[in-house]
């Protein structure tokens, strides 16, 4: 699948506010080819990029008082489908490589050390590895409510598990932390989703079982392909399109597109 993707971010400053965004798509991902890309933002200013501790490619920015916008626009190759393997074992703690240790310990918005009971009634009589990560996303779009636009501020998961409701984000954060409750690591994926509605950046979770990573979305009913990941991490603290320092942004606006590109 051939997509164009984009997306625009505004603010209001009061004063000069130092940024981290993370809003190009990942480059060292086997599953997404990029053929073409565009960073812009106003007024000009430098841009310092790095690659963070996960891979993710990350843009530093000391924006001026004032308006200021950044945009950014990629055409992107990427799988139709995702994998989906039942078959795909639970993968015993000692035989994980070192990287993949931390997406199994608790996190911020993750409090998997605090759903261990809760996790391991979900996947009871399921057999282990990826029918446990399966059970668990069938029982969180079953009892947690998917509500777009209904918080602001990233909640953890025992907050969306007692509240019932969430975005994406909320759903991924439970479904993340009731996997690594019962030793299956697991991480956040942040990105663009073709045909997602309404249209917003998109946060999913994967799960490392069987030697590799599956993806996981408690809030479709089905696998949906079209993904382009811009961010992974632990939790939301690590994915997050903008952290900004300093005062309040008085008012900010997101504007996000993936259209089909013909071949």
């Amino acid at each position: 699948m051939f997509l164009h993707v984009s997306s625009r971010l505004e603010f209001e400053l009061s004063s000069p506010t130092p940024f981290i965004f993370i809003l190009r798509p990942r480059k060292n991902d086997s599953s997404q080819i990029i053929k073409k890309e565009e960073l812009k933002i106003h007024p000009r200013k430098k841009i310092f990029e790095y690659i963070d501790g996960f891979g993710n490619r990350c843009q530093r920015i000391n924006a001026p008082k004032g308006k200021f916008s950044i945009a950014s626009s990629a055409d992107v190759i990427t799988s139709d489908d995702v994998d989906i393997f039942f078959d795909a074992p639970f993968e015993a703690i000692q035989n994980l490589p070192n990287k993949i240790i931390p997406f199994l310990l608790p996190s911020r918005y993750c409090e998997s050390d605090r759903l261990e009971q809760l996790a391991e009634s979900i996947v009871e009589d399921s057999q282990s590895g990826y029918p446990q990560v399966f059970r668990i996303c069938e029982w969180v779009r079953n009892y947690i409510n998917y509500y777009p636009g209904s918080s602001y501020i990233p909640m953890t998961a025992i907050e969306v598990k007692d509240q019932g409701f969430g975005v994406c984000r909320d759903l991924a954060h439970l479904c993340i932390a009731l996997c690594r409750g019962i030793n299956i690591p697991a991480r956040i994926a942040v990105g663009y989703l073709y045909k997602l509605e309404p249209m917003d950046l998109h946060a999913w979770f994967e799960a490392y079982v069987g030697g590799r990573w599956y993806t996981f979305d408690p809030v479709l009913p089905s696998p949906q392909g079209g993904r382009i990941v811009t961010a992974y991490g632990r939790d939301a603290t690590d994915v997050a399109i903008y952290t900004n320092f300093g005062p309040p942004i008085n008012y900010s606006t997101l504007e996000t597109d993936v259209t089909l590109i013909e071949d």
